[in-house]
C-alpha cells in the first residue's frame, strides 16, 4: 500500500516546492535579465505600451495570434495581466513583458505556460512587436526561460508549438536547438479553422 501511494506523494512534494520557488514575491523580485533585455511580469503600468505593441504589429504577429488585432485595448490588457497574476499565482503559467535594459521600452512577451507539474513540462510561447522583429529578442527569450524552467522550475521538457506557415517562429526555435518531433494535425485554432503545428522540445542538457 506504501509503495503504491509513493507516486502520488512525489507529485505532491514537487507541486509544493515549485509553488514556494515561484511565489509571486519572489518572481516579481528576480526580474530576468539576458543580453540586453529585461524580462518581468507586467505591470497595470505597461497597459498602454503593451496595447501600442500590439497594434502596431496585427499584420505579422496577428497573423497567428487571435488576440491581436484591431480591436484591442487598453481593458484588454489590463484583464490579461490580470490573468497572467492568476495563473502565476496557481503556479500553471508564468507570463513576461520583455523590455530593452537599456531604455525600458516595451518589446514584446514571452512566458512559460500550459505547466503540467505531474509530467514536469510546459509549454513556452513568445511574440515580438513588429518595430523590434529580426533583433535576435525572441531567441534571447527562449534560451533564457527554458533554463529558467530546468534550474528554477525543476522541469524536464520545453514545448514550443509552431503553427505551419509561422517561418519567423519556426526559424526561433530551430536556431535555439529545440528538436523538431514531428507534426501535430489540427493542433491550432486560428480564425476559428483549425492548423496543424510543428511541436519542437527542448530537454535539459545532461
Amino acid at each position: 500500500m506504501l509503495s503504491r501511494s509513493l507516486p502520488g506523494l512525489r507529485f505532491f512534494v514537487f507541486r509544493h516546492q515549485v509553488r514556494r520557488a515561484t511565489s509571486r514575491g519572489n518572481m516579481e523580485s528576480r526580474p530576468i535579465s539576458v543580453s540586453g533585455l529585461i524580462l518581468r511580469p507586467y505591470s497595470d503600468s505597461d497597459a498602454e505600451e503593451f496595447t501600442t505593441g500590439v497594434l502596431e504589429s496585427i499584420e505579422s504577429v496577428g497573423q497567428w495570434m487571435d488576440w491581436c488585432s484591431k480591436d484591442y485595448t487598453v481593458d484588454h490588457a489590463l484583464k490579461w495581466f490580470a490573468d497572467c497574476r492568476s495563473k502565476e499565482a496557481a503556479g500553471t503559467a508564468y507570463e513576461y513583458g520583455i523590455f530593452c535594459q537599456a531604455t525600458g521600452k516595451f518589446l514584446g512577451g514571452a512566458g512559460l505556460n500550459e505547466i503540467r507539474l505531474q509530467h514536469r513540462f510546459c509549454n513556452l510561447g513568445y511574440w515580438v512587436r513588429q518595430t523590434a522583429q529580426r533583433q535576435g529578442i525572441a531567441l534571447r527569450c527562449v534560451q533564457a526561460l527554458s533554463q529558467h524552467a530546468f534550474r528554477e522550475l525543476g522541469l524536464y521538457r520545453v514545448e514550443i508549438v509552431v503553427g505551419v506557415g509561422n517561418v519567423a517562429s519556426e526559424g526561433v526555435a530551430m536556431k535555439s536547438g529545440a528538436v523538431r518531433e514531428g507534426l501535430a494535425r489540427n493542433r491550432l485554432c486560428l480564425q476559428g479553422k483549425p492548423v496543424s503545428a510543428d511541436i519542437f522540445s527542448l530537454v535539459p542538457h545532461a
